[in-house]
């Protein structure tokens, strides 16, 4: 449905897109995911022809649409901080996209109240939006931008706002309602668990360039890059060496590893990355000359679902992540054997 090919932006003479070129096809939901100040609301805002791109083209079903105005593409955008209007209550903020087609009032009426309905606020049309909630000013604002049944929805941190239940709430609320409407969208946010929750397919945007794109499994099973097993937080990324092919073992400065990898695979001598998983593997007690294992002094302990993150440094100052069950008072000692790393290129 929306190809953007190509594109490049500078910010005050710095590149900040250098080449980004994303698709999003009919009824996908599709996330750009990255640090912030990365370029991703930028990005978004040309999508929605709210900036214009210094270089690279817009598709939309195969029509060139890089220099249509934004109140000609037949785009929804919502907001992160939801730009609702205090002065109008909840039915007029909704109804404000339908007035601007000059629609008949019955069928605005009927609009306004089949978008509220969606997003569960049927009954709240004479509300002041400043008697709201955070969670229900936010669904007002997405019915705003679902009621004139846009042909793409956009939606720049629509949660990041919110508290982490609400969020994780109204995730799901988000993810049910893109797949019943079908709507293409494209989605924004720094928040992992927020991307992986709503998008179909996600897109990691680092350094003015899109590193990876697939669905999230695909991105936590085979990352392509240190950066994205890092900033995923898929666990500890440490630089090694291939030290021998069958098995795949890596040699690194906390000691050799052995590792699973993608085809081609390595070869041996190569330099790349390993990334170890924190699950799996065993963590047991320190003391002695246990050989084996990474050794080190437990600085963190958290709870994380249904395990302990927990987070040892070495003597030599390296910091690694494993869990279990169990949590691991501060300051203990415990000697980490992981299970088989991932094998990084590069």
């Amino acid at each position: 449905m929306l190809e953007l090919i190509d594109i490049r932006k500078s910010y005050e003479g710095k590149p900040l897109l250098e080449g980004v070129s994303i698709r999003i096809d009919r009824s996908e939901t599709v996330c750009l995911l990255g640090p912030s100040g990365g370029g991703k609301s930028t990005l978004l805002r040309i999508a929605a022809g709210l900036e214009s791109p210094e270089s690279g083209r817009l598709l939309w079903n195969g029509e060139d649409i890089t220099r249509t105005p934004a109140h000609r593409r037949g785009f929804g955008l919502m907001f992160q901080d939801y730009a609702l209007f205090p002065h109008l209550n909840v039915a007029e903020n909704v109804a404000f996209g339908l007035r601007m087609q000059n629609l008949p009032a019955d069928r605005i009426r009927r609009e306004t109240g089949e978008a509220l309905a969606r997003v569960e606020l049927a009954g709240f049309e004479r509300r002041r939006t400043a008697d709201l909630s955070g969670g229900e000013q936010q669904r007002v604002a997405l019915a705003r931008a679902l009621a004139p049944r846009p042909k793409l929805l956009m939606l720049d941190e629509p949660l990041g706002a919110l508290d982490r239940s609400l969020r994780e709430q109204l995730t799901g609320q988000l993810r049910r309602l893109l797949r019943e409407l079908q709507i293409p969208a494209l989605y924004v946010t720094h928040d992992q668990e927020e991307a992986f929750g709503v998008a179909q397919r996600v897109a990691l945007l680092h350094g003015g360039r899109i590193v990876q794109s697939g669905r999230p499994e695909e991105l936590i099973a085979g990352p392509v890059s240190a950066w994205a097993a890092d900033f995923l937080g898929l666990g500890t990324v440490l630089r090694g060496t291939v030290k021998s092919v069958r098995p795949l073992r890596i040699q690194t400065a906390l000691g050799e590893f052995e590792a699973q990898a993608a085809p081609p695979g390595p070869k041996k001598g190569e330099a790349g990355w390993i990334l170890l998983r924190p699950g799996g593997g065993s963590l047991r007690r320190g003391g002695g000359k246990t050989a084996g294992g990474i050794r080190g002094v437990a600085v963190e302990s958290v709870r994380r679902g249904e395990a302990y993150r927990i987070r040892l440094r070495t003597a030599g100052g390296v910091e690694v992540i494993c869990a279990q069950d169990q949590p691991v008072e501060e300051g203990e000692e415990r000697i980490w054997t992981p299970a088989a790393g991932v094998w990084i290129r590069g």
